[in-house]
């Protein structure tokens, strides 16, 4: 059979900022690279980027980190279902053990479960360093079956994967247990600057958020999203820095909140499943190595900070783009004219 050539499908990309980003895991300004067919894009990240640096910063917080994987299993019946996962549940410096011989950097660090009839849904969350750790934790499951079959005969095989992980799909699991960075970004901007750089007001970007973000999104469906546009600048940050893009699916699903403090504007992004790496997978390409040196992000010798700076990073992204988009659609015509004077 005739291999098939690799090709390479360019997008254009450009790099934005400096965004001013200050908490815990960074504190400096950054400019970020977007990879969008959306052009309108980096001037909208861009607008949201020089705010930034008018301020205090971005505030970005790491509050969790794990990559999961959910086996399925099966039982003669629910009694002896539900008495395994007691038992599992009970081991998992046996299973951190099981874990080691798979990946030296895959560390088991939690479990949840569903039994449905005499069905196992066991989804293992695992710390995975500077990897996304998609395969990693697929590799320490394909590991953990076995033993548990050995350890467990009366149970049966179903699946490496039983979409209780939950893996590039829109579920309430991944944004209420988290999977990948689960980053909070935030920032005070005064009344002054609302008015003279995003020509609106604190007030106005408080009642658009609650009327659109949060009611709009609540009549038409949505699962735990409550925002304008987290997948634009999700995507155009994943492509650029090597991400499985697919993952903004999950990645999507994020919150935006915002208050008027003392006159001033409060405004958060909490983003609890940012899927990112600096290593691994789609890291090789050399204009994706190149955009992850310039970002500071394969600097760190301590497993995982490299990761997380990106997570930073990429939430601090997140927030300057859904701030501009906000802004500009409390003035009637803005965005419509914004679009045709960049994309025609």
């Amino acid at each position: 059979m005739k291999s098939h050539k690799i090709l390479q499908a360019p997008v254009p990309m450009r790099w934005v900022g400096p965004l001013k980003i200050s908490g815990h895991v960074l504190n400096e300004k950054v400019s970020v690279p977007l990879a969008t067919y959306e052009t309108p894009l980096w001037h909208s990240v861009g607008r949201g980027a020089r705010v930034s640096v008018l301020t205090e910063g971005i505030k970005t917080t790491v509050i969790d980190e794990r990559m999961t994987r959910s086996v399925l299993l099966e039982a003669d019946d629910a009694l002896a279902a539900h008495q395994a996962v007691v038992s599992i549940k009970s081991r998992r410096d046996d299973l951190n053990g099981v874990v080691s011989t798979s990946s030296r950097f895959a560390k088991l660090i939690d479990m949840h479960s569903q039994i449905v009839g005499n069905l196992i849904y066991l989804r293992l969350e695992f710390n995975t360093g500077d990897a996304s750790g998609h395969n990693m934790v697929t590799n320490a499951a394909d590991k953990i079956i076995p033993w548990l079959l050995t350890e467990y005969p009366y149970l049966r095989y179903s699946s490496i994967s039983g979409n209780y992980c939950s893996d590039k799909k829109a579920t309430a699991v991944n944004g209420i247990l988290g999977r990948g960075k689960y980053v909070v970004s935030e920032i005070i901007i005064s009344r002054e600057l609302c008015e003279r750089r995003l020509l609106t007001t604190p007030e106005k970007i408080v009642d658009l958020n609650i009327k659109k973000n949060l009611i709009g999104t609540m009549i038409a469906g949505g699962l735990r999203s409550a925002n304008a546009h987290f997948a634009n600048m999700l995507l155009g940050f994943y492509l650029a820095t090597g991400q499985d893009a697919a993952n903004i699916i999950e990645g999507s699903q994020g919150i935006v909140h915002a208050e008027v403090r003392d006159g001033d504007l409060y405004f958060s992004c909490t983003l609890p499943n940012i899927i990112v790496g600096s290593v691994g997978n789609g890291k090789g390409l050399g204009f994706v190595e190149e955009n992850l040196i310039r970002l500071g992000c394969k600097d760190s010798r301590e497993p995982g900070d490299n990761a997380r700076r990106l997570a930073a990073i990429c939430a601090a992204t997140v927030l300057c783009g859904e701030l501009s988009l906000l802004a500009a659609q409390t003035n009637p015509g803005e965005l419509m004219e914004a679009h045709l004077k960049l994309e025609r």
